[in-house]
């Protein structure tokens, strides 16, 4: 992903999630070194994902693949590269938080090897209140 990218990605985001990050969002996380990368197909950004790594350590902070493209494959093929990323990045751990609502995710990261490990509560905002989040990790 570069800076010149981000206001497609903030657009695809805005279409994908309610509470979507911010063009900034993404700028700070390019210029502060995250592993951040799109998935182009001729030219045009199918998807996204944005990876924090540290500590032997990895956190996949964000993915997401235009909605009218889903169940084709590439959220997977983004979060194989994200795991290579990671490896990369001599992470020992991948850890990911998710929706515990969203059921073909969770069902994608399972398919990968991601486990629940955890919650956090009340992490996710909704259209009346909060939702948890499970806290689902994959050794490395």
């Amino acid at each position: 992903m570069r800076f010149s990218d981000v206001e497609t990605v903030a657009g695809i985001e805005r279409t994908a999630y309610a509470f979507p990050w911010t063009p900034g969002m993404f700028a700070d996380c390019i210029g502060s070194g995250h592993e951040c990368w799109v998935a182009r197909e001729a030219g045009a950004i199918l998807g996204y994902a944005v990876l924090a790594a540290g500590a032997g350590e990895a956190h996949l902070l964000n993915v997401c693949v235009r909605p009218t493209l889903r169940r084709q494959g590439h959220g997977t093929a983004l979060v194989r590269h994200m795991i290579d990323r990671a490896v990369g990045c001599d992470a020992r751990t991948l850890f990911l938080e998710v929706r515990p609502s969203n059921t073909a995710a969770r069902r994608m990261y399972e398919d990968l090897g991601f486990r629940e490990v955890g919650r956090r509560r009340n992490y996710y905002p909704t259209a009346d209140g909060r939702e948890d989040a499970s806290v689902l990790a994959l050794s490395l």
